[in-house]
């Protein structure tokens, strides 16, 4: 169920984002539709792999953030040379991974500073589940309620319970949409690279820089959060391999999950915490079947009203965000420099392309590096 969810909500909160990539790229509905596939497939190799290897929930996602550059950055650029700049991209970032310049910056990432901008990312999905209140009062209070009671019953199913529910009040309001679930599977549309230096300066290089700031660190300070240390080398240069192979077909950037993931590291993912990664093989199985039957899955999702995958996000990931800000602030020491990561991160501040986390993790170091000059 958590590894359901996490593709749920990663799914129907960035789709459209993908959607509008590609068509800026110049795709066709055909070579669009492949784009949903390689990035299923990839996310379905590399979750699934990584996760049976070291035995850990190491969940991997497209780059919501390298979507939206790509939207702004590939007019004008033929759809040959973006994949060309796509390819460069996944190269890049195997090679950070394989060299270990990657995992040596992460390994001096505090604590205390991980968990904050966890929190900070996280904490709009649990004001978005209460913030749906105002327009589906019955739906999202009928979850929650049912929530609270399998809470303090039957913990480890309170999501599961919350979301029958959901989806029980929604069918009888008659807010489910239709589904058409073609069973006819995703034909992928191969397109050779070309190579340009105008395409890789303007397309590969900023996307890889967004990649790695505003995804993985995330992903990594998501696992540490929640006490997971896999060797980020081979992680991360799975990611960029995975790009690189799979960018010919649409997959255009592969990277660590942060929100989804920690869907999958929480106690309502399992109790024992070396039996998690269950929970992002499942999303794996998901994301195989996401990109196999595209046309299918994408109707599927788009039958949930709005109100209920916030609700059920914000749900499954409270615990997370009480966790996160427990870490975070119990150290008095670094507990401004926390702080000052979670508000950043949860403002939503953006500068050149750069998401709030990266930018709250600069702030938090600043300030423990100021802090750290008092005699």
């Amino acid at each position: 169920m958590a590894g359901f969810v996490a593709v749920l909500v990663g799914f129907t909160s960035s789709a459209v984002i993908v959607f509008e990539a590609a068509r800026a790229a110049g795709a066709t509905p055909a070579q669009t539709a492949s784009w949903l596939w390689a990035l299923g497939i990839g996310m379905a190799a590399t979750s699934i792999g990584l996760s049976l290897r070291y035995r850990m929930p190491v969940l991997t996602a497209w780059s919501t953030p390298g979507a939206a550059l790509l939207i702004t950055s590939v007019a004008g650029v033929p759809l040959p040379q973006t994949i060309g700049a796509l390819v460069v991209c996944g190269v890049l970032v195997f090679v950070v991974g394989a060299t270990g310049w990657f995992e040596r910056l992460m390994q001096q990432l505090p604590l205390p500073l991980a968990s904050a901008m966890l929190a900070g990312v996280l904490l709009r999905f649990g004001l978005d589940a209460f913030a749906s209140m105002a327009t589906q009062l019955a739906l999202v209070g009928g979850m929650f309620i049912v929530f609270l009671v399998l809470r303090v019953v039957v913990p480890r199913y309170a999501v599961v319970g919350a979301f029958a529910a959901g989806i029980a009040i929604a069918a009888a309001q008659g807010a489910l949409g239709e589904v058409d679930l073609s069973v006819a599977l995703t034909r992928p549309q191969l397109v050779l690279p070309q190579f340009s230096v105008a395409a890789i300066v303007g397309v590969a290089l900023p996307l890889f820089v967004v990649t790695m700031a505003s995804q993985n660190v995330p992903g990594v300070a998501t696992l540490k959060a929640h006490g997971y240390a896999p060797p980020l080398s081979p992680v991360i240069a799975s990611t960029g391999l995975a790009t690189a192979a799979l960018a010919p077909f649409g997959g255009f950037a592969f990277n660590l999950a942060a929100i989804t993931a920690a869907i999958c590291m929480g106690p309502e993912a399992h109790a024992d915490p070396r039996r998690r990664y269950t929970a992002a093989v499942a999303a794996g199985v998901f994301y195989l079947l996401l990109g196999l039957f595209s046309a299918a899955v994408t109707a599927l999702f788009a039958a949930f009203p709005r109100e209920l995958v916030l609700a059920i996000a914000g749900l499954a990931l409270l615990g997370t965000i009480g966790n996160g800000l427990l870490v975070a602030l119990k150290d008095e020491p670094q507990r401004d420099a926390a702080l000052i990561t979670f508000l950043v991160t949860a403002s939503g501040l953006t500068l050149w392309s750069m998401g709030s986390a990266f930018w709250g993790l600069v702030a938090g170091l600043l300030a423990l590096a100021v802090r750290r000059l008092k005699p």
